[in-house]
């Protein structure tokens, strides 16, 4: 990949140099997306080329200008200016607002490509799996460029917080082992119900007390409680993730009004973890003010994995802007979208 990004590298400096038209800016920007989903790329070295040429919001304008025309010739009005803030978690900024997994998928080369295809920054690991070797996890710390991916390890098949206190160490030390030296992030779960997957309130808290005092960056895994939520951002975690619906199932965002209390109540980032079966699903989500997305089994399940988690990706944009755009008002009764004004009215 090095010798792409250098390649590229050269022709976006040759064109700055050269006062490159916008046009001309807008092709290599079509190109360097083109390679990070071909993988001749990887997702960081995407962003660097991106910012290289301006940033998104500079070659988003440029695809307006390019279908529309010029707004100084009043062909259309200024170009969209709207301003957001990167997601920060625990210190560290991220420009994807997507996390995925890395469990369920066919092969580790489909999980690969879907990796690449999101464009996500954060890839959460299952430490125990990873660790024992673990049917479709053989190879899987080696199969990701840890250079470019944030690794999340996860304490997944913990059944009690003794057990997720000691997996989580685990996962710090295979961070290190792979070149993260200074993570020290660990998504939390304790799940002691088997059938229906539902997260220990009890447990989780008293796993992640200690765990922010040994130093980690816990981001829990919790059923959508407010006051759990609060509770956990009060002992120094640095996220809540509260379930859409249950891991797996698909059926989308169940507890709306609960997640909503969250996102309005606690001051750390809110991600939405589990349930999110489609794109649409993943958009309502940031809709409503969620930080980011974790979407692992809608995407590994999906019929073509890769495409899904390109449409997952660009769900997880989409719903941030139209946040940050602020949607309509709710109305009980009908308006009229036209202008009443030079009606014709029958005699």
């Amino acid at each position: 990949m090095g010798n792409v990004f250098q390649e590229f590298e050269e022709i976006v400096n040759s064109g700055i140099k050269n006062n490159m038209p916008r046009d001309a800016r807008l092709i290599i920007v079509g190109e360097i997306l083109y390679a990070v989903t071909k993988d001749e790329l990887t997702n960081k070295e995407g962003w660097l080329l991106e910012n290289m040429l301006g940033g998104r919001e500079e070659w988003e304008n440029g695809l307006e200008y390019a279908i529309f025309g010029d707004p100084k010739e009043g062909h259309i009005a200024p170009p969209l200016t709207i301003s957001d803030k990167p997601l920060i978690i625990a210190g560290k900024t991220f420009h994807s607002r997507l996390m995925t997994g890395t469990g369920k998928y066919r092969s580790i080369a489909d999980m690969q490509q879907s990796v690449n295809a999101s464009r996500c920054e954060i890839v959460t690991v299952a430490v125990r799996r990873v660790q024992t070797n673990a049917p479709g996890h053989e190879g899987l710390a080696e199969a990701l460029d840890w250079t470019k991916i944030w690794m999340l390890p996860n304490t997944a098949g913990c059944q009690t917080a003794d057990e997720a206190v000691r997996v989580a160490r685990l996962g710090r030390e295979m961070a290190k082992l792979l070149g993260q030296e200074d993570n020290n992030f660990v998504k939390l779960e304790v799940i002691p119900d088997a059938k229906y997957l539902l997260p220990d309130p009890i447990g989780t808290l008293e796993a992640a007390t200690q765990l922010v005092k040994e130093g980690f960056a816990v981001l829990p895994y919790i059923n959508a409680d407010p006051l759990l939520a609060k509770r956990l951002e009060e002992v120094g975690c640095v996220t809540v993730m509260p379930l859409g619906s249950p891991i797996g199932s698909g059926q989308g965002i169940n507890n709306a009004a609960n997640i909503q209390i969250i996102i309005d109540t606690v001051k750390i980032p809110v991600v939405i973890d589990a349930g999110i079966g489609t794109p649409s699903e993943a958009a309502r989500a940031m809709e409503m003010g969620a930080d980011a997305l974790l979407i692992n089994s809608a995407i590994a399940n999906a019929q073509n994995s890769p495409a899904m988690a390109k449409a997952m990706g660009m769900a997880a944009e989409a719903g941030r802007l139209a946040y940050l755009a602020g949607r309509m008002p709710v109305k009980d009764y009908a308006i009229a979208s036209s202008p009443e004004t030079g009606t014709v009215n029958s005699k």
